[in-house]
């Protein structure tokens, strides 16, 4: 690797066997979809500016391409002596080379991928920070299906509820109804009442712990996962420009390769400042994450622990003591949803 390249406490360059495996990179099925992540963002020409004066004039009289619309230019002041011949040629010019640019980029990079995955190239490994990446996946995997599980019992138990509710009026009516077994509907009328009204508290919790967990995976951990996304592109593109700048070193030195070394190093240097970035910025959050993630858990597995134990001991008092500590109300009777439903 060229000097100063990465500071080789944190990173590494590891070769690829023969038959790709470095044991920690993905099966070689995942080949084509890393080929998709590399061609996904192709060239905005939307957002490019041109300059009257031609390609690399002065910054007088820029015009934002995206005002133009249709293959034609349409200007209420047409400039004199061919003016609009010019700017429809900047426009081509700054156009070409944003899509030459990242014709370019492109290439390298889906040639380091796949030289990677065969055996033929290296590829920068920051061990420790991609153990931590790894983790954080398999967590999430693991956090997403105890949401799934979370969210089935949420379902079953209103089923639950509604059945008790619906069951308490049938043993209210009989008891109405039934003068010989007036007193014996009567009090199982009371208890699926009481039942019921346990079920929407312990719901209320329960619902409470299922969107602290969806916020958790679903926006904390996938903030951090696009993150990583980018750090992983910057290391594939990191990795293509060095070993392109590495092979132009290994060349013949004539003037037009010096000239040509001269770009490759400020190219490089370009995308090793990138990488280191995005590189910090990911053991940022992942440590954040990580204490983010252990505060709010501790919280929740708390809470979750608490409301189940007291209905399942009948313990009515211990339960709305569960919701009052965690600050959870419940809306009032006839409110138009009830509050344990969680919104889709």
């Amino acid at each position: 690797m060229s000097d100063g390249i990465m500071s080789k406490a944190a990173t590494m360059e590891i070769p690829i066997s023969s038959n790709g495996d470095t044991g920690s990179l993905p099966e070689d099925d995942g080949l084509e979809q890393d080929l998709q992540q590399v061609m996904v963002s192709g060239p905005n020409l939307n957002e490019t500016s041109i300059v009257s004066g031609g390609y690399g004039g002065t910054a007088e009289g820029i015009i934002p391409t995206s005002t133009i619309k249709g293959s034609g230019l349409h200007q209420a002041h047409p400039s004199p002596a061919g003016g609009g011949e010019e700017i429809v040629r900047g426009i081509a010019v700054e156009k070409f080379d944003i899509v030459k640019k990242w014709g370019i980029n492109t290439y390298k990079c889906t040639k380091q991928l796949i030289s990677e995955r065969f055996g033929r190239g290296s590829r920068t490994v920051d061990l420790e920070l991609e153990t931590q990446i790894e983790l954080l996946r398999e967590t999430k995997r693991k956090y997403e299906s105890v949401l799934q599980l979370a969210r089935a019992l949420t379902s079953h138990f209103y089923s639950l509820v509604q059945t008790q509710h619906a069951l308490g009026d049938a043993f209210a009516d009989l008891s109405q109804k039934s003068p010989e077994l007036q007193e014996e509907f009567g009090y199982n009328a009371e208890t699926q009442k009481l039942l019921c009204k346990n079920g929407e508290t312990l719901l209320g919790a329960v619902n409470f712990f299922v969107s602290s967990i969806n916020t958790l995976v679903n926006k904390t951990m996938e903030d951090t996962l696009m993150t990583v996304k980018q750090y992983e592109t910057a290391r594939l593109e990191y990795d293509a420009y060095r070993t392109d700048l590495e092979e132009l070193s290994m060349g013949p030195r004539d003037a037009g390769t010096l000239s040509r070394l001269d770009a490759a190093q400020s190219h490089f240097q370009s995308h090793k400042d990138k990488y280191e970035k995005l590189r910090a910025d990911v053991a940022i959050k992942l440590k954040f994450l990580e204490e983010n993630k252990v505060k709010v858990m501790h919280k929740q597995l708390l809470l979750f622990h608490n409301a189940i134990s007291a209905y399942f001991a009948g313990n009515q008092q211990q339960l709305e003591q569960t919701l009052r500590q965690f600050n959870i109300k419940l809306k009032p009777p006839g409110a138009e949803k009830p509050s344990w439903l969680e919104e889709q």
